[in-house]
């Protein structure tokens, strides 16, 4: 699977962005999709996940200001970030967990979309 991140840049304060990431083949069939983000200096932490059935889940630091979604029939899953908060400047990575016969849930990445919030 090759994901195809793009929608990040700099953005002041309170303002808004919105990621989008493509993968290369039906999104139907993946266990999930979603959204992690790496801080400089941190490590890579979850930001948001949507399953297969649609269910979502959210960071505590994003949650109320970032909304998830997908759309099947594009290969591409977004994510919506309202109220930009300068500690909300990181790379973020699109992911992929898929179930691959004998070897299970296997992750696949992005290559990560930088986005810069300024205070």
């Amino acid at each position: 699977v090759q994901l195809q991140a793009s929608g990040g840049g700099l953005v002041q304060a309170g303002g808004s962005l919105k990621l989008s990431c493509a993968a290369s083949e039906s999104i139907s069939g993946f266990n999930a999709m979603g959204w992690y983000r790496q801080r400089s200096g941190k490590q890579r932490e979850l930001v948001a996940t949507i399953r297969y059935d649609g269910s979502t889940n959210y960071a505590d630091s994003v949650k109320g200001r970032s909304t998830i979604s997908r759309d099947i029939a594009k290969n591409t899953v977004y994510l919506q970030m309202d109220s930009l908060r300068p500690e909300d400047t990181a790379v973020y990575y699109c992911n992929v967990k898929k179930w691959i016969v004998q070897v299970g849930v296997y992750d696949y990445w992005g290559q990560g979309t930088l986005v810069t919030v300024s205070s």
